[in-house]
C-alpha cells in the first residue's frame, strides 16, 4: 500500500544514487520526514546503512532527510560520514554532532532540531527492516503519536533467537516499564517514529539519556494522551551492539526504577 505524506509527483524511476559529500549544519530544507541515526563509533556499519537507507528512502512518495548525530566518535564516524552518504534530490544527508554522552542525547538532539511533520530514529545496525518506516508513516497519518517497532506483538518474531540470558533480562525489563507506558509490549526496540509537535512536547520533560531514554520518551508521550502504534517487525539482532548485558543492563533497570518514583 502506497503512503503519501505530501502532494503526489510524477518522476522517473532513478538509478541507484552515486556517493556525493554529506551537509553539515543544522539549517535544514524543509522536508516531510526526518531520520535520525545516533552514531557512536559506528565507523564500520554507518557506510552501508546510510547507503541503503538512501536507496529505499528515495523510492518512497516523499521528500526526506537522513541526520546523522555524531556522539563524540573516536573513529572514523564523521569522517566515513561525509564521504559515503549519498545524495539525491529527494534524500538528503546532514551531519551533526553531540557532545554530551548517551544515545539517548544524540537522538534528544536529532529530535529537538528536526523541522520535518513526522521525524523518527532507528540504530546504525539497521536492525529493523526499513520497509517498516512506510508502516510508521501510515500510523502516524492515521493519528498515532508515536509508531514504534515491536518485537513483542503478534506477527513479530526473531529472526536469530537471543540468548536465553537476554530473553530473561528483556522479560524482566517489560514487566518492570508495563505501569510507565500501559499497553505497550516492547519499549526497547531501536525504531521509533513520531508527529513532531509530540515528541517535541514530550520530549522537554525528559531526563534520562542512557539506555533508559526511550521508556521515559513513550512514558511522557502516553502521559500527554498521545496514542502509541506498535507495528510487529523480524528483527535481526546486528553484530556489533554497543549494549552490555550486565554493565548497561543493571544502569536500566535502575533508571526505570527512578522513572517510576517520577512519572508514576
Amino acid at each position: 500500500m502506497t503512503v503519501t505524506i505530501g502532494p503526489p509527483q510524477t518522476r522517473q524511476p532513478v538509478a541507484e544514487p552515486q556517493p556525493r559529500r554529506v551537509r553539515r549544519g543544522t539549517g535544514r530544507s524543509q522536508v516531510d520526514l526526518e531520520v535520525v541515526i545516533p552514531a557512536y563509533n559506528e565507523s564500520a556499519r554507518l557506510p552501508e546503512t546510510l547507503r541503503r537507507s538512501v536507496v529505499h528512502l528515495d523510492a518512497q512518495p516523499w521528500r526526506s532527510r537522513i541526520v546523522v548525530v555524531d556522539n563524540g566518535s573516536a573513529d572514523e564516524t564523521a569522517a566515513l560520514a561525509r564521504t559515503a552518504a549519498a545524495r539525491t534530490d529527494r534524500v538528503d544527508v546532514t551531519l551533526i554532532g553531540c557532545s554530551r554522552p548517551g544515545k539517548g542525547a544524540a537522538v534528544r538532539r536529532g529530535l529537538l532540531t528536526s523541522t520535518a511533520p513526522f521525524v523518527g530514529f532507528y540504530d546504525a545496525d539497521l536492525a529493523t527492516p526499513l520497509p517498516t518506516i512506510g508502516d510508521a508513516v501510515a500510523a502516524l497519518r492515521s493519528g498515532a503519536a508515536a509508531a514504534i517497532a515491536s518485537r513483542h506483538v503478534p506477527g513479530a518474531r526473531f529472526v536469530v533467537p537471543q540468548s536465553l540470558g537476554r530473553r530473561a533480562g528483556g522479560t524482566a525489563f517489560r514487566l518492570l516499564t508495563r505501569s510507565l507506558v500501559p499497553g505497550v509490549a516492547d519499549t526497547q526496540c531501536g525504531f521509533k517514529f513520531f508527529r513532531r509537535d509530540a515528541v517535541k512536547t514530550a520530549i522537554a520533560r525528559v531526563r534520562t539519556s542512557g539506555f533508559a531514554f526511550d521508556v521515559e520518551l513513550l512514558a511522557q508521550v502516553h502521559r500527554d494522551g498521545g496514542r502509541i502504534a506498535e507495528i510487529p517487525v523480524a528483527w535481526t539482532d546486528g553484530a556489533g551492539s554497543t549494549f552490555h548485558p550486565v554493565r548497561d543492563g543493571v544502569a536500566s533497570f535502575r533508571a526505570v526504577l527512578n522513572l517510576r518514583g517520577s512519572i508514576l
